[in-house]
């Protein structure tokens, strides 16, 4: 038996990246997936799914819209009869400027996608969910960037932190309905997003710098970040609720250092 077998998951930004790589785990475990993208790419995921053996419908919609959010719940309900898990994972880097240059349009865009996307899907999903009476467990990607600084741009840095919080007091708003409410914070992780990250790295040949800053000195795949996505929504993490877990090699588990390389010594 899958770890989630009978499940009924919605999963956005599922074009690339996590998106990608969860909904192909989760319908890999048993989940019946609603998965939405802006991206046409959405329905080559839907396709690959298919293929294995999955059962997956796919649409292509604006997370931060909340007519489309409620298409997504609509969708799940009307084809699948319910909702378990719904994985709210769109998201955008936004403008790379600095503080200074801050550009008001550009700054909203990325908190639409960013925080309000997710919190669309906390108020439908989720509403979804209490209606039904049988629990289930919202997922929100944010990011080690909404931790701390040094790891994204401004706007998005503040709509990953927004995204943090919304966790922990959805997960406080929802007591008494045994749904349960996490965020997942993934380090660099080799996606749609940063792709132009990598493919400098690798047209420079410098990929060993990349993830350097951390102690498996390595980037995370998004299989790895699917891996802690499944156990985030599955029955394993029941008593799991309102947290935001880094998903990073340990690049947050320490304040900046000198490390000392393991076998020298100082003298």
């Amino acid at each position: 038996m899958g770890a989630l077998d009978g499940k009924i998951a919605i999963i956005t930004g599922a074009g690339s990246g996590i998106g990608r790589a969860s909904a192909k785990r989760f319908a890999a475990e048993g989940a019946k997936l609603v998965i939405g993208d802006k991206t046409e790419a959405v329905h080559e995921t839907a396709k690959a799914i298919a293929e294995a053996g999955g059962i997956v419908t796919a649409l292509q919609i604006d997370a931060g819209l909340e007519a489309d959010v409620i298409k997504l719940v609509e969708t799940a309900n009307a084809t699948y009869g319910g909702l378990d898990i719904a994985f709210a994972n769109a998201g955008i880097i936004g403008d790379m400027g600095g503080i200074f240059e801050i550009d008001p349009t550009s700054f909203m865009e990325t908190l639409r996608v960013n925080l309000l996307g997710p919190a669309l899907m906390v108020k439908h999903a989720g509403k979804a969910m209490v209606d039904q009476g049988r629990g289930g467990a919202l997922l929100l990607t944010a990011s080690v960037a909404g931790l701390n600084s040094g790891a994204g741009p401004e706007a998005y840095s503040a709509s990953k932190a927004g995204v943090i919080n919304l966790a922990k007091t959805a997960a406080q708003q929802l007591t008494t309905a045994n749904v349960r409410v996490n965020a997942i914070c993934p380090g660099l992780t080799e996606t749609g997003m940063t792709k132009p990250t990598f493919d400098y790295a690798r047209s420079k040949d410098v990929m060993h710098k990349v993830g350097q800053l951390n102690p498996l000195k390595r980037a995370g795949q998004p299989e790895e970040l699917a891996n802690v996505a499944l156990f985030l929504v599955s029955d394993q993490a029941s008593y799991v609720n309102g947290q935001a877990i880094a998903v990073d090699g340990g690049l947050t588990s320490s304040h900046p250092v000198t490390r000392q390389l393991l076998g020298q010594t100082s003298h």
